[in-house]
């Protein structure tokens, strides 16, 4: 009977460039006996999984495929994080770690956390890492040739769900803003930068580091437009390093 149990390992793989990716969650990967990663459809694709495919690394034998739908309802999310995590706990109690493969950083807007409470409310003994990786913003950031922020500059990251009345305040008492998850409210934030006079101090960046990548400054085009899940806004609301420029379409 085995008596040793796995580790549970966050991997960050970085947002989608291969290029990205830490020599350490390369190790790991190559070395790692099963891989785990999240779906948010039965069946679908895994934007994590095809960040390993463009770098050239294959699966072990074993996988793990955990179904984590994109929905609101507390409740039934809960009932998906238990799932997996039983189904995650089998695993490590064969003595196998199991990395859990993560867009971004894991400890960043990630699955992950979800996951190693879940297992850690079955069996508290369980141990877990992560390995970090290169953050969204931080990408984004580097695709827009403008530092994301300097010296004593504020910085304030936040999902745009947060509503327009809590951002307006943000954009006053801070320097800098990044919209996360900004693709329900993306009209509406326009409308507002535009509003406050600053659509123009705006980097809208999408699917950063994959061949879909996309960088906008002219957020007007994008009203109408349905953007991927995966993207962000940069605001700077202020002049900053204005002589920089950023670059964009």
């Amino acid at each position: 009977m085995t008596t040793t149990v796995g580790k549970l390992i966050g991997v960050s793989l970085g947002p989608g460039n291969p290029q990205w990716l830490t020599r350490a969650a390369w190790s790991l990967l190559s070395e790692a006996r099963c891989w785990a990663w999240p779906v948010a459809k039965v069946g679908g694709e895994s934007y994590a999984r095809a960040i390993l495919e463009r770098a050239g690394l294959a699966p072990p034998p074993r996988t793990l495929v955990l179904h984590f739908p994109m929905i609101r309802d507390r409740r039934l999310l809960e009932a998906h994080w238990r799932t997996a995590a039983e189904a995650s706990l089998a695993i490590l109690r064969e003595g196998i770690d199991l990395p859990f493969l993560v867009e971004g950083d894991a400890s960043f807007y990630a699955t992950f956390r979800h996951l190693e409470r879940a297992i850690r409310e079955l069996d508290p003994t369980i141990r877990s890492e992560v390995i970090p990786g290169v953050a969204s913003p931080l990408a984004a950031a580097a695709l827009s040739g403008r530092a994301l922020c300097d010296g004593e500059e504020s910085l304030a990251i936040v999902p745009a769900t947060i509503g327009l009345e809590r951002l307006e305040r943000l954009l006053t008492d801070f320097e800098i803003v990044v919209l996360m998850k900004v693709r329900p409210m993306l009209a509406e934030v326009i409308t507002l930068l535009e509003r406050r006079g600053l659509s123009h101090k705006a980097i809208f960046v999408e699917r950063a580091g994959t061949p879909e990548e996309r960088v906008v400054t002219d957020l007007g085009q994008l009203k109408d437009q349905e953007v991927h899940y995966l993207s962000l806004l940069i605001v700077h609301s202020h002049d900053g390093e204005a002589a920089l420029g950023m670059r964009g379409t």
